[in-house]
């Protein structure tokens, strides 16, 4: 979040703001196209795969929570000038959830979740809000020392992003390889998969006019395919009895890969002669780094 702010700028965020057809897009794949898709694969596990309920209420519960933040490094390394307004459709998303997260696990799964709201509201400001304000402070009184860091801020948000995913990864492995695993694993990719395409259709269809249409569908797909499963393993564990509803949301942590790997393919489609490359746009000058450059 610190590389978002440093390469950016307030007026970015007040042109985000500006623009809530794509913000309400967002919304709407979060909170209506995800939950739908929690609903069928949670049906899907019990009905067809013989799993136990718990484990479709814990498949449920996943599409019920808001987007995640590692959503907001794939936009930026993907379409950095699209950071402003994934972060903003995140943090909407993400406060909204103290709402809209108890109404819809009462609706999918027939129980009504008590949401910590001071400690999500500390939580975007931890996470998302101090570290972009410190970035936006440091671009604008100290460009000099921006412009020395800003190439070292691409590889090390990559390294930041691994981190993000190989500690989840690391804790939750005993759920990756429990009894249901594998099913579960299934059934979480294409879960979030779909999540992924229907994201991606959704502006796709919304913006077929606009001239960023492109960026706009990658980083909405972003949006819905990417939650917070951290807080939906936090509820499981809190409030439902059965450890077994806690197992699709740590398995989910651990597919957090997912998104990653897809603005590194994007990436690497945009650029066939590299292995891996980031266009950072800058105001006054484009500055390109590239990796591992193929023979």
């Amino acid at each position: 979040m610190f590389a978002v702010g440093v390469n950016s700028s307030v007026k970015d965020f007040i042109e985000a703001i500006k623009r809530p057809d794509a913000i309400a897009a967002g919304y709407i794949g979060q909170f209506i196209a995800k939950p739908f898709f929690g609903f069928l694969f949670g049906t899907l596990a019990v009905n067809t795969f013989n799993l136990p309920t718990a484990v479709g209420a814990g498949i449920m519960l996943v599409s019920c929570v808001s987007g995640a933040q590692l959503s907001n490094y794939a936009t930026f390394l993907t379409d950095p000038h699209m950071a402003p307004l994934s972060i903003v459709m995140t943090s909407l998303s993400t406060a909204s959830a103290v709402f809209i997260t108890p109404t819809l696990s009462y609706l999918l799964i027939g129980k009504k979740l008590p949401v910590d709201v001071v400690g999500m509201m500390s939580s975007i400001v931890q996470i998302v809000v101090a570290p972009i304000a410190a970035g936006l402070l440091l671009n604008r009184f100290l460009p000099r020392l921006c412009s020395a860091i800003q190439p070292f801020l691409p590889p090390l948000s990559v390294f930041v992003t691994a981190l993000c995913v190989g500690s989840p990864l690391a804790i939750n492995i005993k759920a990756v390889l429990s009894p249901y695993g594998l099913s579960i694993v299934f059934l979480l990719f294409a879960f979030h998969t779909t999540s992924f395409v229907a994201g991606y259709h959704l502006a796709g269809t919304w913006f077929r006019k606009s001239p960023d249409v492109k960026a706009l569908q990658r980083t909405i797909s972003f949006e819905t395919g990417m939650q917070s499963s951290l807080l939906a393993l936090a509820l499981a564990n809190r409030f439902f009895p059965d450890p077994l509803v806690g197992v699709p949301p740590a398995v989910s942590v651990c597919l957090l890969p997912q998104g990653p790997v897809c603005c590194f393919y994007i990436r690497i489609k945009h650029e066939p002669f590299c292995l891996f490359a980031f266009k950072c746009n800058f105001s006054d000058f484009h500055l390109k780094s590239s990796y591992g450059v193929l023979s």
